[in-house]
């Protein structure tokens, strides 16, 4: 098995020991994005600023692995605040092709930085 590490500037950068993508086997596996501004590291305000920002580092992610969000097959959204779901699920739905992935949705106790909203997908090369 090799493991290539996934990196760009579209995204902000690990803050730890951690990639923003490990391709695998003919998978891609992201990390969770948060709603970072790649150019500062700063939170965006507010839960759809954050999630759009999420969506758009996730993008950022799979096209430097190349493969976009018609490859996902699963994904996973982590929620401060489950009372956030209805407009994160907008938000989502419009990165998402039909058929959608597979999804989990949790609130947790917790997101790094005080974010609202966390979300990694896996994604599958054609």
């Amino acid at each position: 098995m090799t493991r290539e590490a996934i990196s760009t500037g579209g995204a902000p950068a690990a803050i730890g020991p951690y990639s923003q993508a490990i391709a695998t086997d003919g998978f891609v596996f992201c990390s969770g994005q948060l709603g970072l501004d790649p150019a500062t590291g700063d939170l965006l305000d507010g839960i759809e600023a954050q999630a759009e920002r999420a969506m758009l580092n996730l993008r950022s992610v799979l096209d430097a692995a190349g493969v976009t969000f018609e490859d996902v097959v699963k994904t996973t959204i982590f929620l401060a605040d489950m009372g956030d779901f209805a407009v994160v699920n907008a938000i989502y739905g419009r990165f998402m092709p039909d058929p959608p992935p597979a999804r989990s949705t949790v609130q947790v106790a917790g997101l790094p930085k005080g974010g609202r909203v966390e979300i990694e997908v896996i994604a599958r090369h054609a």
